[in-house]
Formats: structure tokens, sequence, C-alpha cells
């Protein structure tokens, strides 16, 4: 490759990445370091990965208790996909935001959108 190709192909790759940078609602969405992140069950998740995932939040010694009875805010929906969530994101937000922090062997997911309902608040 000859010294011209080479300015041009690297000038075009960084105004590349640049374009890339100010894409806001495409294919790449940047979270900025002040944006609000929540951790919750990836909806693909198999009933055993979200049974553990409780389990290992509650072994941290992460208070659960805002889903396990019906007067609970966070109880309803009763399904474990909601249960998971709930207990998958108090471990996120109490152990830091990051994204190790939510992959809970591949079934975490991250969202920008948040996922409180009704009385029931993701922190």
């Amino acid at each position: 490759m000859t010294k011209g190709k080479t300015a041009s192909s690297l000038a075009f790759f960084f105004l590349f990445m640049l374009m890339l940078s100010f894409n806001t609602g495409g294919f790449i969405k940047l979270v900025s370091g002040d944006q609000k992140t929540w951790c919750v069950a990836k909806p693909s998740s198999e009933n055993w990965a979200l049974l553990n995932n409780i389990d290992y939040v509650r072994n941290q010694g992460i208070d659960c208790s805002i889903f396990e009875r019906e007067v609970c805010p966070c109880y309803k929906p009763n399904t474990l996909i909601n249960h998971a969530s709930v207990a998958m994101n108090l471990y996120y937000q109490k152990f830091g935001r990051n994204k190790w922090n939510c992959n809970f062997t591949n079934s975490g997911l991250i969202t920008t959108t948040d996922p409180s309902y009704d009385n029931c608040k993701y922190e």
C-alpha cells in the first residue's frame, strides 16, 4: 500500500469513528459516565439461570425482601424473570454499575430505560 493510500485510509477510519461517536439513535449508543443504568434479566434466560441469579444475590448478603412477599412493592408480577431482574439490579447497584456486575453468566442486560413500575422502584 502506498503512503497516500495509507493516509487516506487512516483519515477515513478516524472520520468514521468520529461520526459513530455522535450517533445517538443508531446501532451504537454510547452511555455517558453520568447516565443512570439498570440491570435486568434477559428475556431469553433459562429458569435455572434466573433461580441461580436470585440465590447468588442473596448469598452476597443483599436484602431481597422487596419482592419476597405478596405485600412487597416488587412482588407482582409474581414471575421468575421479574424477581430475578429486581435481585440482579440490587446487586448491580450495590457493587457498582459496571458491566461485569450485570453479566450473571450472560443472563443480564444493562438498560438505560428505567424498569420501575407502580410502587416497584429500581434504584
